[in-house]
């Protein structure tokens, strides 16, 4: 039978000492408190980013019918002055020489509110409104009531 032998150690080899585990421990939490406001601000400006991108993307099928509109393609409610009465006529399409023109493919979902009803003006509204006439849509903004990192409302983008 063959015995093991532990290998001798010098007293200084051991191991870490208590004092070295907490200077480590203290500075990977000092790391990691850093860390986290960092990735908080990563995921805000995220959805800021989306927020512009989804807004954008409105105004610019608003556009796009207004144009179509205007140029005759199809005939629009006598008072709307050729903007759309609702975001959901951008997404079904209208009618021009038999076939139909679709906008946008969906309404957005707000990233900082997470639904899909944004706020609409017509041209009869105020601009700093947050009511809508109900007419047609002329513009549209989040209803989010809070504020963006660099200290604007996102209602006013």
């Amino acid at each position: 039978m063959t015995s093991f032998k532990r290998p001798s150690r010098k007293r200084g080899e051991r191991g870490l000492t208590l004092v070295e585990l907490l200077v480590t421990v203290a500075i990977l939490s000092i790391l990691a408190t850093a860390a986290i406001p960092v990735a908080r601000f990563k995921v805000k400006r995220e959805k800021e980013r989306e927020l512009r991108r989804d807004l954008w993307e409105m105004r610019d099928a608003i556009d796009h019918y207004k144009d179509a509109a205007d140029r005759g393609a199809f005939q629009t409610k006598v008072d709307s002055q050729n903007y759309p009465p609702d975001l959901e006529t951008l997404v079904k399409g209208v009618d021009v020489q038999g076939k139909k023109v679709r906008f946008l493919r969906r309404i957005p979902v707000d990233p900082v509110t997470g639904n899909t009803e944004w706020g609409m003006r017509s041209m009869k509204d105020d601009p700093t409104s947050d009511s809508f006439s109900g007419d047609s849509v002329f513009d549209v903004y989040s209803k989010s009531t809070g504020t963006a990192l660099d200290g604007t409302k996102y209602s006013d983008w």
